[in-house]
């Protein structure tokens, strides 16, 4: 696993053991990141359930303003410490559940709005808890955002009010699906 493109191109980035956390493939990554490109330079970026941080921190090297992450999970919040650190590109880390982070702390908080968001809940998340969390996301996104979702391949499509659907392409087992925020 490695930052692809960007100031940091090339950066090996530090992978968790155990199954907990798991990474977006660098083929997915270099396709999510080909059909964003133009979306991602002096973007405010969230990263929920960041995991190693691999995505926010492609943003980042890409050319991002800033990004936020999101993680609650012991192992990896190690991990994307020490990530964060050998990209040396900052970014903020929140020690935290994303539901509740959305509902209190980050509202709490003067960021956002983010122009780009990235949400990779686990697996077994349920499509109605994708939904919940996509729909508590909504406040912080900016006019014409983009929100990736990243599932596992044959799952519904995660709706929420507000967000219409951008695009959709599978890699492997995953699913990642394109939303951009409607206007208001």
């Amino acid at each position: 696993m490695r930052v692809i493109a960007g100031l940091a191109k090339g950066r090996r980035l530090k992978g968790p053991s155990g199954t907990v956390t798991r990474p977006m493939t660098d083929r997915a990554k270099e396709g999510l990141f080909s059909s964003i490109a133009a979306h991602v330079p002096g973007a405010a970026v969230i990263d929920l359930y960041a995991g190693t941080g691999s995505l926010g921190l492609e943003a980042l090297s890409r050319g991002a303003e800033s990004a936020v992450f999101v993680e609650r999970d012991r192992a990896a919040l190690e991990v994307l410490r020490v990530n964060m650190g050998s990209v040396g590109l900052g970014g903020e880390l929140v020690d935290g559940d994303v539901e509740y982070t959305l509902s209190t702390s980050l509202a709490a908080r003067t960021v956002g709005p983010f122009d780009l968001a990235f949400v990779d809940p686990p697996y077994s998340d349920s499509l109605a808890s994708v939904e919940a969390i996509l729909s508590a996301l909504m406040p912080f996104l900016a006019e014409d955002a983009i929100v990736v979702v990243h599932r596992l391949e044959g799952e519904a499509r995660p709706v929420a009010d507000g967000l219409g659907a951008a695009g959709e392409r599978t890699y492997g087992t995953a699913t990642l699906w394109r939303y951009v925020k409607e206007h208001t």
